[in-house]
């Protein structure tokens, strides 16, 4: 099947509430702002008017002598169960093939929305290999943070709140017994400057103004995105924008002031997000992010490291979450001698704590 425009496939998604939000039109159109292009392609196992379908968002990113980058965050979309073997799977990766042959891509990443399934280590290696496409490697470099940490929200509050950690749950009443007031904010231009304060205290980068302001508005006018404040004293001390979409929401930018941290407004900006979140009927809610290790090395490291995801871990590891690991990421090479400059270049930029949304 021909690629297809952005009106065709935020139809196509219709079919899949549970595809995640990176895959969405919105978010093609947040990178088409920021020297991405969007393409996206569907296929079909048959002609038949029920034919199982998958299809893609694929993002490029121009180079230098007519050459170009691909890549797919968080998909491609169709039915998992068939991922294997399905006939528009097989099919799937071919058009994708053809389509980054013909635009000259030195390689395409692919990040699925796959997690490690729940087996001892050397099945999860095996059942983890079987989904690699035909064609394409495992990848050490992701650009989105491979290891998250998981919260069910689907229980009634009371229960969500039982399953986090006391201290957690201490946190969370003192900020409302000190006064924190959490409310819904368009202020981007302070959510901003809180952020890049909070990217040199805890050692990430940040995007721009322009980027947050885009993604907040792209996201929020179908109602898919909040931006959370909390204030002491009428003055905005943190913030937290969450997206949504189906049964999920994501935590995805967090700041605050180095001032009245220890009212912990961070615990009842979460808490207030995962209300957000349940009241749209979201089941799970995505914290976004920890270091790439299994449990036992981060329980006992969290407490010597404060820089990057290693800042975060502590924080984050309160909420009676399920840490969990997503498959991949898998590249398929056309051009090996240019790869290879990107790998060496991935190196340096994880040696610098960044990542994405």
């Amino acid at each position: 099947m021909p690629e297809i425009n952005a009106a065709e496939w935020e139809n196509f998604l219709l079919a899949f509430p549970e595809a995640h939000i990176l895959q969405t039109r919105q978010w093609g159109e947040l990178k088409s702002k920021y020297g991405w292009e969007t393409v996206h392609v569907i296929a079909r196992s048959s002609a038949a008017e029920q034919a199982e379908q998958s299809g893609a968002q694929i993002l490029f990113k121009s180079l230098p002598l007519g050459f170009c980058i691909g890549y797919i965050p968080k998909g491609p979309v169709g039915q998992k169960e068939s991922r294997e073997n399905g006939l528009a799977w097989q099919a799937l990766w071919l058009e994708i093939d053809s389509i980054c042959r013909d635009r000259r891509a030195i390689f395409l990443k692919v990040e699925p929305d796959l997690l490690e399934p729940d087996v001892v280590a050397d099945e999860s290696a095996n059942a983890s290999s079987r989904l690699v496409p035909a064609g394409f490697r495992v990848s050490k470099h992701s650009i989105q943070p491979p290891r998250t940490i998981l919260i069910d929200i689907g229980d009634e509050e009371g229960g969500i709140l039982g399953r986090m950690k006391q201290k957690t749950r201490y946190n969370i009443r003192l900020a409302q017994k000190k006064g924190i007031v959490v409310s819904t904010s368009a202020d981007l231009d302070t959510f901003h400057r809180l952020m890049r304060n909070t990217g040199q205290r805890d050692q990430f980068p940040v995007h721009s103004l322009a980027y947050y302001q885009a993604a907040y508005e792209i996201f929020h006018r179908i109602g898919q995105c909040e931006l959370f404040q909390a204030e002491f004293d009428g003055q905005p001390i943190a913030y937290l924008m969450a997206f949504a979409r189906g049964p999920r929401a994501w935590y995805f930018y967090g700041a605050s002031a180095d001032v009245h941290r220890d009212l912990m407004p961070a615990y009842l900006l979460q808490w207030e997000a995962m209300r957000w979140a349940r009241w749209r009927g979201c089941r799970i809610y995505d914290l976004w992010g920890v270091p790439d290790h299994e449990y036992d090395v981060l329980e006992s490291r969290f407490s010597n490291h404060s820089g990057g995801l290693w800042g975060v871990y502590r924080f984050k590891r309160g909420f009676g979450g399920q840490l969990r690991r997503a498959v991949g990421p898998w590249d398929r090479v056309y051009f090996p001698l240019f790869y290879n400059f990107y790998r060496i270049w991935m190196h340096v930029r994880s040696s610098r704590n960044e990542h994405s949304a």
